[in-house]
């Protein structure tokens, strides 16, 4: 299959937005964890005999993980950019659209995995968008909550998507689709 430049600026950009997003999560989760580092935050100034509470940990450790997640934001407004883009593309960019009785089995569990990516991807920029502006949407903050939860458990279809997409690619470049790589970067194989 030949793609589009068009496409293919799309599919790189979008997987550079996505993995920083990925980032910013598991960097947020882990090293960046607030929770973690409010301990060693209180740990580490016990040793200079200097008393910090929980609550004032709390807040250096969020304050030092906040730049990473205004990344965060920027890239989720990336991500609406990208989706959008790719709306656009699939009225106007007849590569990558097959008729759906010519493909195999695998074939259409794989378009059916992209379709249900790109229904996550559009469910997580609408969500970031209400989760960060939430207040002035009026919506409560319960609400933010719940639609967090939401949120975070689609994220995992995402990261778990990732891997299992490389993978495939390649498995299928050395299996039945030689040259699919190439074809992905510089549009022919």
């Amino acid at each position: 299959m030949k793609y589009t430049l068009a496409f293919r600026i799309w599919h790189w950009f979008n997987a550079f937005v996505v993995t920083g997003l990925v980032a910013t999560v598991l960097l947020r989760e882990t090293f960046l964890s607030w929770r973690t580092n409010a301990q060693i935050i209180i740990d580490k100034f016990a040793t200079f005999n200097i008393e910090v509470t929980q609550e004032q940990a709390k807040i250096v450790a969020k304050a030092i993980r906040a730049g990473m997640w205004e990344w965060h934001i920027i890239l989720g407004y990336a991500l609406a950019f990208a989706i959008l883009y790719r709306i656009v593309l699939f009225f106007v960019d007849t590569s990558v659209k097959q008729p759906w009785s010519a493909l195999d089995r695998h074939k259409k569990i794989v378009k059916v995995s992209y379709a249900v990516l790109y229904g996550v991807l559009l469910f997580m920029s609408i969500s970031g968008f209400v989760l960060y502006f939430h207040e002035l949407l009026g919506i409560t903050s319960e609400k933010a909550h719940e639609i967090k939860e939401v949120h975070e458990v689609l994220y995992n279809y995402i990261a778990l998507f990732i891997p299992i997409h490389i993978v495939g690619v390649l498995l299928a470049e050395n299996k039945d689709e030689p040259g699919l790589i190439s074809s992905m970067i510089h549009g022919s194989k």
